[in-house]
């Protein structure tokens, strides 16, 4: 299958929906946007598609908690649309951006079988270190080739945009644990080196305090990742902040890489 379907799911808040759908059309998918309820009055609508996205913004208005209440929606009414994709036989992949990795986070199912023993939840997302929304570009390095959004990509420049997004692990066990298995799979960095540190950076390289620069996590498999800077705005070489003082513009910006290699990926 060259050109999948993409199911760009929408809640109340959402707001970075037509983005990241023009996003996956510019890599060459087929993309459509469709409300939590459509989806929940007619659950079958999942089988039409090959990529689920859960994209930015602000679901219910990030009451309680941010991505909480679409991630019990989801886990109430769409459980089967959320084994489908992420249990399935390994011929879909799920991408959440910002909150939509709120989201993938409340689910669990970006720190699924990591100390199952555990009594609480291996890792979540909590506000930033300074307690405020924070709006900037941040470098990225890739760690590891696990990641099936991430092939071939060893440094991104992206903004971000959140409150929270401090990925914080229950112990430095299940931290360890994530990282030998290769899912702490990008991470904020210094420079455009593309060089992984484990040890916290200051502000503003880490924009928010994360355990060992976490800015993206993935799922045993590779198929199922969450991040919160935001590919889908940085996909044209304009939109970098310093374009008109670059000496020669690369073809396309850095995010697009992520989801051209979702579509490869189904080739």
């Amino acid at each position: 299958m060259s050109s999948p379907r993409v199911l760009v799911l929408r809640a109340p808040g959402t707001n970075c929906d037509e983005e990241t759908a023009y996003a996956f059309e510019r890599a060459g998918a087929s993309t459509e946007r469709v409300h939590v309820n459509r989806l929940i009055e007619n659950a079958t609508l999942k089988d039409r598609y090959q990529i689920l996205c859960l994209p930015g913004g602000f679901s219910y208005g990030d009451d309680i908690a941010a991505g909480r209440i679409l991630a019990t929606r989801m886990r109430n009414h769409l459980a089967d649309l959320v084994d489908t994709f992420v249990h399935g036989k390994g011929d879909r992949l799920v991408l959440g951006i910002c909150n939509g990795m709120q989201v993938l986070m409340r689910l669990g199912v970006l720190t699924e079988n990591v100390d199952a023993a555990g009594e609480h939840d291996p890792a979540t997302l909590t506000w930033n270190n300074h307690g405020r929304f924070e709006d900037r570009w941040v470098d990225l390095a890739t760690d590891g080739s696990k990641c099936v959004f991430l092939r071939d990509i060893q440094h991104m420049y992206l903004p971000m945009a959140h409150a929270e997004g401090k990925f914080v692990a229950r112990d430095q066990a299940v931290l360890g644990e994530l990282r030998d298995a290769g899912r702490l799979c990008l991470r904020y960095a210094r420079d455009t080196n593309g060089t992984v540190e484990d040890t916290p950076l200051d502000f503003p390289a880490n924009p928010n305090g994360a355990d060992a620069n976490v800015a993206g996590v993935c799922d045993s498999t590779g198929r199922v990742f969450g991040l919160m800077p935001h590919p889908e705005r940085h996909i044209d070489p304009t939109q970098h902040p310093y374009w008109t003082r670059r000496k020669e513009q690369p073809a396309a910006g850095d995010g697009l890489a992520m989801f051209q290699n979702a579509v490869k990926w189904f080739a």
